[in-house]
């Protein structure tokens, strides 16, 4: 019986994710219908993402798994009306994006480059910055993205230490947990990486009391969700100079509105939620893989547990 896959994402990306998902399928050796255009009740698997066309998933009832495009659940978790099993998007494509946008960020506040890009000739005569090894950076969120940034600061001989709320180990690395284990690492921490996912439990997870924790003039980078930061706290700790710079490329409300005061802080980076994005090729493999999990009956890979939201 050929298998009906309804395309739910983008849809300008509809063209470009039909040859891939189309592709990928066909190496599996999985005939389908792919299509942005399938009755409701004669669909197998969504292919989806909060920014396509479907928003109720009442009509879906024939449908085995949604299967998700972005990393983050939390724009759907919550959605009622899905009942069927959902996936999130765990890729190499996405993780190797969001590695090296990690650790191109961390290795510009490393090494002090902002000092030296100046129009005019820049100051000589320049202390010359630690040695990976005497830097401590933290990674918090120790999920698939933030242990491959993790082990690839690691290998570049960073000091790094991780949390997660629940206990992991990984070689290499200093794992914390709980709220002991947090402003243990945030004490150390002259780098922050959040890599956490959205949930009541990790909103705000960088707030007045933590930032407090960290040594004056930390660097906070953020290409994890907006939310994980209390805005106001940050502000006031970068005015402080407890905070000395914070690169963002998430916000609670995306595009950034023109008047927020991040724009304008003169020790805040802004970038477009360019830190990781989701490669079509890569991600039909993993959509197609799942396809091919469903129909054999076997556990799907990434799958989203409700209550903890990811």
């Amino acid at each position: 019986m050929n298998i009906n896959v309804l395309y739910a994402g983008n849809p300008k990306l509809w063209s470009i994710y039909h040859t891939e998902l189309s592709k990928a399928l066909a190496e599996l050796g999985i005939s389908a219908n792919v299509s942005n255009d399938v009755a409701p009740e004669d669909v197998d698997y969504m292919v989806y993402a909060p920014n396509g066309p479907v928003q109720d998933f009442t009509p879906y009832k024939r449908t085995k798994a949604v299967l998700g495009l972005w990393a983050g659940a939390e724009k759907v978790v919550g959605n009622p009306t899905l009942t069927q099993p959902y996936t999130r998007m765990v890729d190499d494509g996405l993780t190797e994006g969001m590695t090296e946008w990690v650790t191109g960020q961390v290795l510009r506040h490393h090494l002090g480059m902002d000092r030296y890009i100046h129009r005019t000739a820049p100051i000589w005569n320049q202390p010359a910055p630690p040695l990976a090894r005497d830097r401590t950076v933290a990674v918090l969120g120790l999920g698939a993205l933030g242990v491959a940034a993790a082990k690839s600061l690691r290998a570049l001989n960073f000091n790094v230490c991780g949390w997660s709320r629940s206990q992991k180990e990984i070689d290499g690395i200093e794992c914390c947990s709980g709220d002991d284990g947090l402003q243990d690492v945030l004490s150390r921490a002259e780098i922050v990486v959040l890599l956490l996912p959205k949930t009541p439990a990790t909103e705000n997870i960088l707030n007045a009391e933590r930032l407090a924790w960290l040594p004056k003039g930390a660097v906070i980078i953020n290409p994890g969700r907006g939310p994980l930061i209390d805005d106001q706290a940050l502000l006031a700790a970068l005015d402080s100079g407890q905070v000395g710079h914070a690169t963002l490329d998430v916000f609670r409300v995306e595009p950034l509105p023109d008047d927020d005061p991040y724009w304008a802080h003169p020790n805040v980076t802004v970038t477009p939620h360019i830190a990781a994005d989701t490669r079509p090729a890569s991600a039909a493999r993993v959509i197609a893989e799942n396809i091919r999990r469903g129909e054999a009956g076997e556990p799907l890979l990434h799958l989203v547990d409700r209550e903890a939201g990811y």
